[in-house]
């Protein structure tokens, strides 16, 4: 009887959010290249996860060493995960940010009995890992990825000069009624975020200077962006899924966002970028990756470099001073200079998703 060998399945592995998830995107398809590609995920990468081209399939799992408000770590938990890992793997990548280690993660993938793991480390790494690799310097989280993905063997394919991308499987019928700026005031960290009355005057100047606006928001951004949107823009928090998102993102002028997730999904769409960029982790790293952007905010501000959720600094320096004419000023440079008279405020009920 005639048998067929299976090709061997690559895994890789990326834990904490969307963004980090959605910056993988090219490592991932150099991956695919050569086989299919599973993705090992936190619960808030796992919508990003299935939007890249190159998945062949998606594990989700909350991981008590990467992901915010851990959980304590549970046995049975670590048991479950081995156990559906076990023996599928004849490789796996384990992609972290420069802050933290792919040891624990690889020790789980070794009892799993994945036969060669590849990861980024300063540590020794004793039996966990077959190819240790020393994280390079300041670098794009995407190319930081992509080298990692090369030095486990494998190429970006003919052609692919390593944008971010996704699949976005739908176009959204707001820009049948013209064109718009969306703005996503939400953000992972509060010490990443605008004040909230910054992000609702920006919405009315955007309008009264003749922008279309709509303001984008996950469920639990319902009251954020009810109270940035008011009367002057149409409000979409809670009412979109990642992919119907990445689809209202695409049809958008531009997107006015801190530095969080839609920030790296504009990047995926070719959607220009205002980046409100708090320093707390530095832009080298994590701007906007190749989509014309304006970076706004203080880079020298006394909280750089901190990592901080909550601003350590009274009076939020870096964010706080960026005055919403700068983000029209910043629109202006990227998507021109709206056209047409301002909209009547009262067409937001018009408009569709």
């Amino acid at each position: 009887m005639r048998t067929t060998t299976r090709p061997a399945r690559t895994l890789a592995v990326r834990l904490d959010s969307a963004g980090d998830v959605l910056i993988l995107g090219p490592a991932v398809r150099a991956m695919a290249e050569s086989g299919p590609v599973d993705l090992l995920v936190g619960p808030g990468g796992a919508d990003a996860a299935r939007l890249l081209p190159g998945v062949d399939d998606v594990h989700v799992w909350t991981c008590p060493w990467i992901v915010a408000d851990a959980p304590r770590v549970d046995e049975r938990d670590l048991a479950d995960l081995v156990d559906r890992l076990r023996g599928r793997y004849a490789h796996a990548v384990v992609f972290t940010s420069f802050h933290q280690s792919a040891l624990p993660t690889a020790l789980l993938l070794r009892l799993a009995g994945v036969g060669r793991i590849t990861a980024f480390s300063e540590d020794y790494p004793g039996a966990l890992l077959d190819d240790r690799v020393m994280p390079p310097d300041d670098v794009p989280e995407p190319e930081r990825a992509l080298m990692l993905a090369r030095h486990a063997g494998f190429g970006l394919p003919a052609g692919d000069t390593g944008e971010l991308a996704v699949r976005v499987g739908q176009r959204s019928s707001l820009r049948a009624a013209g064109p718009y700026v969306a703005v996503h005031p939400g953000t992972s960290v509060p010490a990443r975020g605008w004040p909230r009355e910054r992000w609702r005057e920006c919405v009315r100047m955007l309008v009264a200077a003749g922008r279309r606006v709509v303001v984008t928001g996950s469920a639990s951004e319902r009251d954020l962006t009810h109270d940035v949107a008011g009367d002057a823009a149409l409000d979409l928090g809670g009412r979109t899924s990642f992919a119907e998102l990445a689809a209202v993102i695409a049809g958008a002028e531009a997107l006015v966002v801190a530095n969080t997730g839609p920030a790296h999904l504009a990047a995926a769409v070719g959607t220009p970028v205002v980046s409100l960029f708090a320093p707390t982790v530095p832009a080298a790293r994590w701007a906007p990756y190749r989509v014309p952007s304006v970076l706004l905010g203080d880079q020298d501000a006394p909280c750089r470099g901190t990592r901080a959720k909550t601003c350590p600094v009274p009076g939020h320096p870096c964010l706080g001073s960026v005055h919403p004419s700068e983000v029209l000023d910043a629109l202006d440079q990227l998507a021109g200079p709206p056209a047409g008279t301002p909209p009547d405020p009262l067409r937001k009920k018009e408009m569709q998703l």
